[in-house]
């Protein structure tokens, strides 16, 4: 018998394990239908991954685009061809003595808009095949830079030639290269020796447990006492509880106009808005469309 239940398993990655593993191992404990993830996490790192199930596949897309939160570990002197340690060594040079004064001058300069290329080794695909496959082969393939936000840099502990640090970022932040990228402005270079993720998209590494834990809990209690359900994941969402009238609209699938859904945008909310019935379980997701005054119905949950 499959599981048909719906919600959010927010693990804590093991390492050396990869993302797909994680899903892999969700999907066959729980028997269910569909599992995907809102974000990778590369096999060497550790910490928070979000695991969608069954139906909560479909929210994926708003959980990838949302801010991360790492604790990191920069090993100067060394640089690898993957820019973390599980790479060859391409280079060593010596690692001066930098006082601190300058080595938070380096970070300060990482942080804000800031343009970061890519690694050739990542899953970012070239004709439709993973760069790391291309690297593999010996021609790696370049992409061009790209914008990225470090919202927050702070180094949390220096011992030469390790520094560590903790980083607030934008979805699409590579923080191999930011390390390696920080070792280079320092004049030695270096590489990524550990990394975990503390947060993701509104979820923290308070709420995630380890495979263990949820192999046991997936056993021995029912899904809802642990996982999250479809309308608290999308907590920072605007929310708009349907009538009868509104519920029947969207479940043939009307279209929605402002006279529907008299909700004021505040600043700091996006475009999309929640529904709910009035068993407050989620009926679908909409996006406004400002200029025309109608809502794009994003998903819809019968």
């Amino acid at each position: 018998m499959s599981f048909d239940q719906h919600g959010f398993v927010v693990i804590d990655k093991p390492e050396n394990l990869s993302s797909a593993r994680v899903v892999s191992q969700v999907k066959r404990t729980l028997k269910a239908k569909k599992v995907g993830h809102a974000g990778t996490l590369d096999p060497f790192a550790t910490g928070v991954m979000i695991c969608c199930v069954n139906r909560a596949t479909r929210l994926a897309r708003f959980f990838l685009g949302g801010d991360k939160k790492y604790e990191a570990l920069l090993h100067l002197g060394i640089e690898t061809d993957t820019l973390d340690a599980t790479g060859h060594i391409t280079s060593e040079r010596h690692v001066p003595d930098c006082p601190e004064t300058e080595i938070q001058a380096v970070f300060r300069s990482f942080t804000g808009l800031i343009e970061q290329v890519p690694p050739v080794y990542s899953a970012l695909k070239h004709n439709g095949v993973p760069l790391y496959k291309y690297a593999r082969r010996g021609k790696p393939i370049q992409k061009p830079a790209r914008q990225i936000m470090i919202l927050g840099l702070d180094i949390t502990d220096i011992h030469l030639p390790y520094i560590q640090f903790e980083v607030t970022c934008s979805a699409g932040t590579y923080i191999r290269t930011l390390a390696a990228d920080i070792g280079t402005a320092l004049g030695c270079g270096g590489h990524l020796k550990k990394l975990r993720r503390t947060q993701s998209s509104g979820f923290s590494i308070a709420d995630a447990m380890t495979l263990e834990t949820f192999e046991g809990r997936a056993t021995g209690e029912t899904f809802s006492r642990y996982a999250v359900g479809l309308r608290k994941a999308l907590r920072y969402m605007p929310e708009w509880t349907a009538d009868r009238d509104l519920k029947n609209k969207i479940v043939n699938g009307v279209p929605l106009t402002q006279k529907d859904i008299i909700l004021e945008k505040t600043p700091d909310q996006g475009n999309f808005i929640k529904i709910i019935d009035d068993g407050r379980e989620l009926l679908a997701v909409i996006e406004r469309n400002e200029t025309a005054g109608k809502y794009h119905y994003c998903c819809v949950f019968n």
